[in-house]
């Protein structure tokens, strides 16, 4: 680092952790013959008729800014899907608005609510991004371990343990990345309740919700009094395989839409215009398109827990998302040694337990967003790797 870094760089980015799913990657793109069980991205191509949709809009010479909320034919139809899906009302004019992947969303909510010394309540193992744009907004993250025990779900007793005075938001990141964990309504009454006592904000991310293999992705935006006090985060990336088209988008109370919007206005101006109208397409017509996708990936999920269990690795069975977190603790190395060694002996990249929080330690997340072809391959890998780990 230069030597004046110090003097010139912001002291909250310098202390943020580069990625730990990165580096894994970065010696795959070098590798001959080396297999990636490790990227969360479909391995579908987007369906044809949402690609059309884009194209025609190029073709009409679509290429303007949209309003810095968005299409107002794309918020319609957000809205028209939350009511599908979770009976939820919202005025896609007010209490809607189009983000730059999902991820923008997290972002803009933090920067919107958080004042230094807010406490932001994460459960973990979880998703990368919570951690570092708490604190780029300022906040003191607060983590809440989730326990195998419990299927990797959230608690309300360990969540009240870590309630303060300074709590202002829940991150709710179900289903789950990396465990595939599920919350159930059960699961989510006495969680709704904790959130109303304790004045909570929720930040729902729901990106998954549309690959919920047993029964339906619920929302804990639709619980009485949550509506009002939850952002629900969602976008195109996973149910659409559209994760190179950028695009997500948030619902929320007005009050609190309008000052995301705010930041977004100054920091990206608009969503892809392309996109915009790819995604109006999407949610018209795709229903089909996710029913196929989530039935591919249910296969294949089983598959990898038969798999697993065949070899001998502990998995509980997750039932949301694309990946399974299996237990590597019977051979007493780190999650990290333990990848590394199986990408360096077996050329087989796999992401460790630890990338998304510290309670990660002795697991792996594995995607199965691959082929089964892929899956079968380095699944091979795999068990000829804890074979002859266990032979030693």
């Amino acid at each position: 680092m230069n030597e004046n870094a110090n003097h010139v760089l912001s002291d909250t980015c310098v202390g943020l952790k580069p990625s730990g799913i990165r580096k894994f990657f970065d010696i795959v793109s070098e590798m001959t013959d080396a297999i990636s069980l490790g990227v969360g991205e479909p391995d579908f191509d987007t369906p044809w008729h949402i690609r059309d949709e884009g194209i025609y809009s190029l073709e009409k010479g679509r290429t303007f800014y949209t309003s810095n909320s968005g299409l107002k034919e794309l918020k319609k139809e957000v809205a028209a899907y939350m009511k599908r899906s979770q009976n939820l009302r919202y005025d896609y004019n007010s209490q809607i608005f189009i983000t730059v992947g999902g991820s923008e969303a997290i972002d803009l909510m933090f920067r919107a609510m958080i004042n230094p010394g807010d406490q932001v309540l994460i459960p973990t193992p979880c998703y990368v991004s919570y951690d570092p744009c708490a604190r780029l907004a300022g906040a003191e993250p607060v983590i809440v371990e989730l326990k195998e025990e419990n299927e990797f779900r959230l608690k309300a007793e360990d969540l009240e343990k870590k309630i303060t005075d300074k709590s202002k938001i829940l991150v709710l990141p179900f289903p789950n990345n990396p465990t595939g964990s599920i919350m159930t309504r059960e699961d989510l009454r006495p969680i709704a309740e904790l959130c109303i006592k304790h004045d909570l904000y929720v930040l729902s991310d729901e990106i998954y919700g549309e690959l919920t293999y047993e029964g339906r992705h619920v929302s804990i935006a639709s619980f009485p009094g949550m509506q009002e006090r939850t952002i629900v985060v969602n976008g195109f990336s996973k149910a659409y395989a559209m994760t190179g088209w950028r695009l997500g988008y948030a619902c929320g109370p007005d009050w609190i839409i309008s000052q995301m919007i705010k930041i977004h206005q100054f920091a990206i101006m608009c969503a892809p215009t392309t996109s915009q109208y790819a995604a109006v397409e999407a949610l018209r017509n795709g229903d089909e398109d996710v029913r196929m996708m989530r039935e591919s990936y249910n296969e294949r999920r089983r598959f990898v827990l038969y798999s697993l269990k065949k070899m001998g690795l502990p998995c509980f069975e997750p039932k949301g998302a694309f990946y399974a977190f299996p237990c590597i603790k019977e051979f007493g190395m780190t999650s990290d040694e333990f990848a590394t060694r199986l990408l360096q002996e077996e050329k087989v990249a796999i992401v460790p337990g630890t990338a998304f929080g510290d309670c990660g330690e002795g697991f792996l997340r594995l995607s199965y967003a691959y082929s089964i072809d892929n899956l079968k391959k380095a699944l091979a890998r795999l068990e000829r790797f804890v074979t002859r780990l266990r032979a030693k």
